[in-house]
């Protein structure tokens, strides 16, 4: 929908008195910073303070993104991934230093026979990428790519670097859940965290669901189906993490029913900006909002600790991660307190929460931004915290 007078999109929802930088920094999203559709939503302290939808979910521009409507967040999925397997952990199923071949029997083959879930979790695996040629649409197959990992050399010895699995990272982390409960990640992130928590994120998406959908707009080319040639090892690491098999990363293939219902974790969870909230609201609060344990405040301290900080194989600039959770760094702040964490996706979305505020953010949108400084998500974010310490006493 489109204001009669500003031409500006109309931005529906509501924003609590205090936060009205938010409300204008949305705003700003669209009018100066090529917002074309989205939705931010904010609780603190768990109770929900924003919670703004505006602009359209497709490029031509005919249809008003709704309250519920859904979008593809990429690697905001990471964390949910991450939030499964530390759940087997608090039910003592896992020890983050297992072994994955304890649990993945055929993963102890290559050199891998002690790589451990820690390294998995930790971006130190050695695995962002498979070496031998993926025919298309094998990313949309779990047990070929679940195979091709199990059966893949490390890039790296593991546990001495680390390399963001930028699409590997879910396929690894959802088959150690797998072999240990029976489900499918999806299944059991629907099962013990969006459904009990209402929150509206999901990592398979059900036919019942497709019609609420952005269209999700990736500009350029895509990448090709060709295999690479005359790549340097390193090179050949990179380019395979992201397009092997061409469409990995979701390139050309975004928008088909087939990639919203594959699990990817790590890079096709769809989801609201609410849901995403709703997901980091007991985490903002050790791990229990509203009477619903998600999990233990220990093992959520344990996960959300520093276990890499530095120079990244893959992005080429300094990363930092917990376990699964990307921890807030100075070249890239989550606001001021250092205990924030979460996860950013491609194209701006983020999920991320910080206990020591109460806040738990969620904020999606439906273009190819920005992938490391995106400017929507970081004006939200800065008004965020500039409402709160308006709020300050004296």
């Amino acid at each position: 929908m489109v204001s009669a007078t500003s031409g500006m999109p109309v931005i529906d929802g509501r924003c609590d008195s205090g936060f009205g930088a938010v409300r204008d920094a949305f705003a700003g999203n669209f009018a100066a910073r090529g917002e074309l559709g989205g939705a931010v939503c904010v609780a603190v302290d768990g109770t929900v303070v924003i919670d703004l939808w505006g602009g359209h979910t497709d490029a031509a521009q005919t249809r008003a993104w709704e309250r519920d409507t859904l979008v593809n967040v990429f690697s905001v999925g990471k964390a949910m991934a991450a939030l499964c397997v530390h759940r087997l952990v608090d039910q003592g199923l896992l020890r983050v230093d297992d072994p994955v071949a304890r649990h993945w029997p055929e993963f102890g083959v290559a050199n891998k026979q002690a790589v451990t879930v820690r390294q998995v979790l930790s971006h130190q695996a050695g695995l962002p990428a498979v070496r031998r040629r993926l025919p298309p649409g094998a990313m949309l197959d779990w047990q070929r790519m679940t195979a091709a990992l199990a059966a893949e050399a490390p890039w790296w010895e593991p546990g001495t670097a680390h390399g963001y699995h930028v699409n590997t990272f879910g396929y690894l982390a959802g088959e150690v859940v797998r072999r240990i409960t029976g489900r499918t990640l999806g299944t059991v992130f629907r099962d013990e965290v969006a459904i009990p928590l209402d929150a509206d994120v999901h990592i398979g998406l059900g036919d019942a669901d497709e019609h609420r959908v952005a269209e999700f707009i990736w500009p350029g080319p895509h990448f090709s189906d060709t295999e690479p040639v005359g790549l340097a090892e390193a090179q050949l690491m990179e380019h395979n993490a992201y397009a092997n098999p061409a469409g990995l990363s979701g390139s050309g293939v975004v928008n088909t029913r087939a990639w919203r219902a594959a699990e990817i974790p790590s890079t096709n969870a769809h989801a609201s900006a609410r849901g995403i909230a709703r997901v980091y609201t007991p985490l903002a609060a050790g791990g229990i909002a509203g009477g619903i344990r998600i999990i233990d405040q220990g093992v959520l301290e344990a996960a959300t600790a520093e276990h890499v900080y530095g120079d990244d194989l893959i992005l080429h600039r300094r990363s930092r991660f917990g376990l699964g959770f990307q921890l807030t760094q100075a070249e890239r702040l989550l606001g001021p307190n250092p205990r924030t964490f979460g996860h950013f996706g491609a194209g701006g979305s983020l999920g991320f929460c910080d206990p020591d505020a109460g806040v738990a953010f969620g904020y999606v949108t439906n273009q190819m931004g920005p992938r490391w400084q995106n400017p929507r998500n970081r004006a939200l974010i800065d008004a965020v915290y500039a409402a709160l310490t308006a709020q300050l006493p004296g």
